[in-house]
């Protein structure tokens, strides 16, 4: 692994793994955002992308999920499978959420976030530890490795390659 492929999230299948055909590598992402996990992995055509994986913030069985950690900022990856490179190109884009009550509104924030990206949401209540100490305990979390990971981890094991992309095109 290289300098620029540490910086760009840039991952390679382990020695030995056959990779697997686009159409195969395609329905293994789409089948990982299933009705049990806050997000989803759609068609990506009307965003110029192969694939879109995003949060289902809009969707009302999820919302009082998010709307638990007044999320701010929203993580949307955007996938292209590049075959004769055996590859799935990704680019990080984030939109602000703002809430109007409990319905969310998203639109991309005037400081474009446009790559890799990381967002965490956070909230923390006082509470005591395993020693029965006071201290802060997590009471809830959403983290962009909550959806990337999955999506990095299906692409090397499909045994392609997965590249970050910072800069240039999809």
């Amino acid at each position: 692994m290289g300098l620029f492929d540490k910086l760009t999230g840039t991952r390679h299948p382990s020695d030995g793994v056959a990779p697997l055909p686009a159409h195969e590598v395609r329905v293994a992402l789409l089948a990982l955002g299933g009705p049990e996990v806050p997000w989803l992995v759609q068609d990506g055509a009307a965003q110029d992308a192969d694939l879109v994986a995003e949060w289902r913030i809009l969707e009302p069985a999820w919302r009082t999920f998010f709307l638990r950690t007044q999320v701010s900022e929203l993580l949307r990856i955007r996938l292209r499978l590049v075959p004769g490179r055996r590859e799935v190109r990704a680019v990080d884009r984030v939109w602000q959420v703002t809430w109007a009550g409990d319905t969310p509104r998203l639109a991309l924030s005037a400081e474009s976030t446009r790559g890799q990206v990381s967002v965490s949401t956070r909230r923390w209540t006082l509470g005591r530890g395993e020693d029965g100490a006071p201290g802060p305990t997590e009471t809830f979390g959403v983290d962009t490795s909550d959806l990337k990971d999955p999506l990095r981890d299906a692409v090397l094991a499909a045994g392609w390659t997965w590249r970050g992309v910072t800069f240039g095109k999809l």
